[in-house]
């Protein structure tokens, strides 16, 4: 278990944790305010949690002088049942992604997966009044939902490849939006779209997903959360159907940390020359 160094301390907590790049990149976001007395003392680390120790690893943290931490995999959910207060994009995605240490030693949960898969988007189209098709009803489309609605898109279609998963994320978020929201499966999926984002798992394992080539519309962008060196089978579908703006999920990951070194600091960084040294890790 890697311990915190100093005060205040941030780490990324999961199971297995060594492979994260969480601690290069706010190392990088730091470096973009060398001298601002708000990080003072800042240090992020890597923080290996039992699979079953969550909460007693945030404990331990916390009494060492831990300040915040970003929350993986599988700890999401832990994360959401440990936080005394929860953010209203955290409360919508039932995971919470980032924790704050509150003046009253109590913890605030966040979810900035949806913010850091818009702010992404947006560096390459507009979401306002667009057509967005999300693929996939777990965990992963559910983060981003009320971020995508925040946009006003004209409406927004979740394909599933069983409709009751689809349909029951339609009908918990219908209630509280008047933008258009349809569930269906795959095979049903009709009309075009403007903005097609895989939050599936298939790209991890090189699989297609059976969609038509016709709901790419002309221009639209094809968005995978996915991302590696080489381009996901996702995005080959997108080139394969004509697509020409193609962005995996990267810009993403990033954008997610600079969300939650936006809580933890106030401060906003830069990303793309984050996104620019990650591109060149990969």
């Amino acid at each position: 278990m890697t311990e915190p160094t100093a005060s205040p301390s941030y780490v990324v907590i999961g199971n297995p944790i060594a492979h994260s790049k969480s601690p290069q990149i706010h190392a990088l976001f730091a470096a973009q305010f060398a001298g601002n007395p708000a990080l003072a003392g800042f240090c992020y680390d890597r923080l290996l949690a039992p699979v079953d120790g969550f909460a007693a690893s945030v404990a331990q943290f916390a009494a060492s002088g831990g300040r915040g931490a970003n929350v993986t995999v599988p700890f999401k959910e832990d994360a959401f049942r440990l936080a005394n207060l929860l953010t209203a994009r955290a409360q919508a995605a039932g995971a919470v992604n980032t924790l704050q240490l509150q003046a009253d030693d109590s913890w605030l949960g966040d979810n900035t997966d949806g913010a850091g898969l818009v702010a992404d988007v947006l560096r390459h189209v507009e979401i306002r009044g667009r057509r967005i098709l999300l693929l996939g009803a777990g965990g992963a489309a559910r983060g981003v939902i009320l971020p995508l609605l925040a946009q006003q898109p004209a409406s927004l279609t979740l394909a599933n490849r069983t409709l009751s998963r689809a349909s029951q994320l339609v009908e918990h978020f219908q209630a509280n939006t008047t933008i258009l929201l349809q569930a269906c499966e795959y095979g049903a999926i009709a009309g075009q779209f403007d903005l097609i984002i895989n939050a599936t798992s298939a790209s991890l394992g090189g699989e297609r997903l059976p969609i038509s080539n016709s709901v790419f519309a002309p221009g639209a962008l094809a968005y995978d959360m996915m991302y590696g060196k080489d381009e996901t089978p996702f995005l080959a579908q997108a080139r394969e159907a004509g697509v020409v703006l193609r962005v995996d999920g990267l810009g993403m990951l990033v954008g997610q940390a600079a969300e939650a070194f936006h809580l933890w600091t106030e401060l906003r960084p830069d990303v793309e020359p984050v996104l620019v040294w990650m591109r060149e890790q990969l």
